[in-house]
């Protein structure tokens, strides 16, 4: 510890120290050595009271508090202001960011809120996180001063693939077409394969399952659909899809899984009624070359209804399937 090790220079700079801590009243050490070791042990005294006080007042706070370390990228004083206000939110979450190891510490109440929605409002307001990567127009907003290096988005394919003709025209070297495997009309924007295309082709795969009252198929088609959320880069979104996406990920994610899980088409419908409310949240702010219809069933969950999604403007009811086929109505149609 500090005190021993300072009793053992003292007693080899000083042959008749004992081994105590009343140094103050020694009269073979002089003045300003006496000074200095006042002085040195009420910074370390205060400097751990201080950090002690902080994470107590932060604690006590925060109920249910638990804490986690995450980087996030900045580079300024400024950004620090940012990141921690951005991540607070009243007496549920609180964030410490550290602008030299730009380590935050996050600590949130674990019954209202979680790690990941703190590091989401963050990167809603520019700044990137080792689990979430800020939309590019919100980068762009910052200060040139603050806009930091962003070691962590990914290079654009497209951008070092394509080259330009003397007549002006584009055209690409080596074309990856595995992306287009999936791909419908319905789901392209423009003709062409979207980072959401195969989420939502695998979600009418599932609901087309759940109309032939089919469980197993819909738990493959589950797990297919889960694959699909896996593999989007969010980066690549556009900004008001990666704001939802955000929002609505965990949610589609825990959804899916359940229907993957189970083999009771009545607990799979469930799932996918919840599943679809999100999914909708998504397609309102997507575009697709071709309609997509939101339809809306009474009947389904003792009669307080439920939603869907579907290529078709037939209704097909995947809730009740041959029992009720054609109960309920389109509400709404997305283009």
């Amino acid at each position: 510890m500090k005190t021993n090790t300072i009793n053992k220079n003292l007693q080899m700079k000083y042959p008749s120290w004992k081994n105590t801590n009343t140094y103050e009243n020694r009269r073979d050490i002089p003045y300003g050595q006496k000074k200095y070791l006042q002085m040195k042990s009420i910074s370390i005294i205060g400097l751990v009271t201080l950090v002690l006080l902080t994470n107590n007042t932060i604690q006590a706070q925060i109920k249910n508090a638990k804490t986690a370390t995450v980087k996030v990228f900045g580079n300024t004083s400024a950004a620090k202001t940012v990141i921690e206000q951005e991540g607070k939110a009243g007496k549920t979450a609180q964030v410490d960011w550290n602008q030299e190891t730009k380590i935050a510490t996050i600590t949130y109440d674990a019954s209202k809120t979680n790690e990941d929605e703190v590091l989401k409002r963050i990167a809603l307001a520019g700044f990137d996180s080792e689990k979430f990567l800020a939309p590019d127009d919100a980068y762009a907003k910052l200060p040139k001063a603050d806009q930091y290096t962003r070691t962590l988005k990914p290079v654009s394919k497209s951008q070092t693939a394509t080259t330009t003709e003397p007549s002006g025209q584009h055209q690409s070297g080596q074309t990856d077409h595995s992306a287009h495997q999936n791909a419908t009309a319905a789901t392209a924007v423009n003709g062409k394969v979207t980072q959401l295309t195969n989420v939502v082709d695998q979600y009418f795969a599932l609901k087309d399952a759940l109309v032939k009252t089919d469980a197993q198929t819909a738990a493959t088609k589950a797990a297919a659909l889960q694959e699909a959320i896996k593999a989007v880069d969010m980066n690549k979104l556009a900004s008001a899809e990666h704001t939802v996406w955000m929002k609505v990920m965990n949610n589609l994610t825990a959804d899916a899984a359940t229907i993957a899980k189970s083999k009771d088409v009545t607990k799979q419908r469930v799932a996918f009624a919840s599943l679809s409310t999100k999914l909708y949240e998504l397609a309102k702010v997507s575009s697709f070359s071709s309609p997509v219809y939101y339809q809306h069933c009474p009947m389904f969950n003792e009669g307080k209804g439920a939603n869907w999604l579907s290529k078709e403007k037939a209704v097909k009811n995947p809730f009740y399937g041959s029992q009720m086929i054609t109960c309920g109505s389109t509400v709404e149609t997305l283009n």
